[in-house]
């Protein structure tokens, strides 16, 4: 399949302004291209009990998941409080548990107005896996 990658970009960008962080103020979207085609956005939702809180990428992912997605080809993440936004070490895992067959994931972030696409193995290079 080939990536419009400026679009699911554009998406992530987009979900960003759904973001619900009164505590951080650190807004954050994300766009996951499931292997059918369709995008999925999500947006970081704080909590003031912190741990209840959920990253705009695993926001995105479980988004798909529910619909019945099982397979993750790419992932925009994106906040327009920083030149460049990579994912926490959780949503790392996550996008290993729906990567598809062991292919890599594409991480696309924007830093300083450019996109950059890099294979989720940078980002985790040993995931966990039963």
């Amino acid at each position: 399949m080939n990536i419009d990658y400026k679009l699911l970009m554009d998406n992530a960008k987009d979900a960003s302004q759904n973001s619900y962080s009164p505590f951080s103020r650190f807004a954050v979207g994300a766009a996951v291209l499931a292997s059918s085609g369709k995008i999925y956005k999500g947006c970081n939702v704080e909590n003031s009990s912190f741990g209840m809180t959920i990253c705009a990428e695993r926001c995105a992912i479980f988004k798909a998941v529910s619909e019945g997605e099982r397979e993750i080809l790419a992932v925009a993440i994106y906040s327009p409080n920083s030149d460049s936004c990579y994912p926490c070490g959780a949503c790392r895992q996550v996008m290993f548990e729906f990567q598809k067959d062991d292919e890599e994931v594409v991480v696309i972030t924007e830093n300083l107005g450019s996109l950059e696409v890099k294979p989720l193995s940078y980002f985790l290079p040993c995931g966990f896996r039963i």
